[in-house]
Parts: C-alpha cells; sequence; structure tokens
C-alpha cells in the first residue's frame, strides 16, 4: 500500500511539475527595480538588464507580480521600499504596497484557460508588459509601456508612483463600495486618465470588459519592466 501511494503522489507530483509556468521577469529600465511576487516567487533584486525566473503551479489562484522601487536591503533581506515594499522583506510573503503597477494572472489546469492581465487599480509606478511566450495557440502582449508617473495629476503624486483617486480620496465615487455593479460605479475621470494612458490595463473595479486576457493552461510567461 504504501508503494503505491508514494508511485501515485510521484505521478501526481510529476503531473503538477508539466502543468507548472515558468514566470521569467526582466528588467528593462535604466534603473535598479526590486520585483515582488506573491503567493509564488517572492522577490529579488534586478539590476538593469537582468532576469529572474520562478515557477508557478498550476491552479494558482491570484498571483501578482510588480516592481518594488527605492528599495534598501540588509544582508538578511530586511529593508524598505519607495514603492511596492511588501512588509519590508525581501522574498515578499503579501502583496506590495500601493502605488504599484501590477501584473495579475490565475493559471488554469487541464482544459481550464490562464487569465491574466495588468492593472493600475492601485495606481501605478513602473511601465511593464505581460506576455506568453510558450504558449499553445496566440497570446495577446499586454502593455503599459507609457511613463505615467510624469504625467501623473499633482494630487495623486506621490514620490516614486501615481495613486489611484481611491487611494487618494478614499469616498464611494472612486472606490465601489459594496454592494456595487458596474451601473452603481462608472469610470471617474481620474481612472479616464489611466485608461487612456494604457488602454490594455485595468483601470478600476469593473474594468474588466477588454482588460483581462486568456492564454491555454501550460504557458509560460514573460513580464518586463520598461519594456
Amino acid at each position: 500500500m504504501a508503494s503505491s501511494l508514494s508511485i501515485i503522489l510521484a505521478l501526481v507530483l510529476a503531473v503538477a511539475t508539466t502543468n507548472a509556468a515558468t514566470i521569467t521577469v526582466l528588467n528593462k529600465c535604466s534603473y535598479t527595480v526590486w520585483p515582488g511576487a506573491f503567493p509564488v516567487g517572492g522577490g529579488t533584486r534586478l539590476a538593469p538588464g537582468q532576469s529572474w525566473s520562478f515557477q508557478a503551479p498550476a491552479g494558482t489562484q491570484s498571483g501578482r507580480i510588480w516592481a518594488r522601487t527605492g528599495c534598501t536591503f540588509d544582508g538578511s533581506g530586511a529593508g524598505s521600499c519607495t514603492t511596492g515594499d511588501c512588509g519590508g522583506v525581501l522574498a515578499c510573503a503579501g502583496p506590495g504596497k500601493p502605488p504599484a503597477s501590477l501584473a495579475a494572472y490565475t493559471l488554469g489546469a487541464g482544459s481550464v484557460s490562464d487569465f491574466y492581465d495588468l492593472s493600475l487599480v492601485d495606481g501605478f509606478n513602473v511601465p511593464m508588459s505581460f506576455a506568453g511566450t510558450r504558449a499553445r495557440g496566440s497570446c495577446r502582449t499586454v502593455s503599459c509601456a507609457t511613463d505615467i508617473n510624469s504625467q501623473c495629476p499633482p494630487e495623486l503624486k506621490v514620490d516614486g508612483g501615481c495613486l489611484s483617486a481611491c487611494l487618494k480620496f478614499n469616498t464611494p465615487q472612486y472606490c465601489c463600495p459594496l454592494p456595487s455593479s458596474p451601473a452603481r460605479c462608472p469610470p471617474a475621470d481620474y481612472s479616464r486618465f489611466f485608461k487612456r494612458l494604457c488602454p490594455d490595463a485595468y483601470s478600476y473595479a469593473f474594468d474588466g470588459k477588454g482588460s483581462i486576457f486568456t492564454c491555454a493552461p501550460g504557458t509560460d510567461y514573460k513580464v518586463t519592466f520598461c519594456p
């Protein structure tokens, strides 16, 4: 019995590994970034031109990748970042602090598709793109290559980034409190500002149409900072 269980476990692990997605993060910015990744990946430091890869198992839910900027860490991995900080550690064990441009994904399994998007719902700090690299079929490259920081409205501007209106003002007009719906929470001037500069990206809570993309399960992905 123990031998049979071991064989079954080995087969399950082999299938999970086969269906895992390799996610590569590339820094094409002229400055150092510290990518964060949650719930898998953690984080690291990337000088200009460097890349980093990690495995995300099939079925990973609500995965996210973002750039941290202005970071300092000691030899134990403790420190802080100007934007995107995740609790003062190099290897993130939770989401990053806004503002941070966000690459989000949910990996399917079997015949279930992967879903991925770029989100500016929490604001913007670094231009980025998100693409399938070993895809069965076509996967669209999603990009937010504009430097929104240089055009950020003064009232949303913070050190290193551009806040969303919800984070700045915390009012129902911008935050879509529950219970809510597209009819009760239309786009506002600030979300239209983000959408105009980055049409592929989520700009507010109900900006799902045309902002969520799919790939076949088993696809590998590349996130590029400053594409």
